[in-house]
């Protein structure tokens, strides 16, 4: 299976669709070029709506994770490669500004950790 799924989980099927299609481009198990199964096929393998494995390749795509390119099909994007490095100098920067406002360590983590728990709310 392309992407792991659990029907009685609390999190939300799309989230398990776009999470874990997300963490499989990040980790590069899924490489650049790669095409993505339809949405109507992924969504008939997870036994879930098309709806809503459009919904997780919509996030995917704004966050330039996928491409779609028309009746060819969604594919793991050139940029997805980036995504690291993109993370990575958000991260640096927001070091800067925290140690500019005098936060220590301990602060800037917990602020960070609230900000992805809200994001999973």
């Amino acid at each position: 299976m392309i992407v792991p799924f659990d029907n009685a989980s609390s999190v939300p099927p799309f989230e398990q669709v776009r999470s874990g299609l997300a963490a499989r481009i990040n980790d590069r198990s899924l490489a650049v070029g790669t095409k993505l199964p339809t949405v109507r096929q992924l969504a008939a393998d997870l036994g879930i709506a098309p709806n809503t494995v459009a919904r997780a390749y919509r996030e995917l795509e704004e966050a330039g994770l996928i491409e779609t390119r028309g009746r060819a099909g969604s594919f793991v994007a050139a940029s997805g490669d980036q995504s690291r490095r993109r993370a990575q100098e958000a991260a640096a920067e927001y070091a800067k500004i925290t140690r500019k406002l005098g936060l220590g360590s301990a602060e800037a983590l917990s602020i960070v950790r609230a900000a992805l728990d809200e994001g999973n709310g």
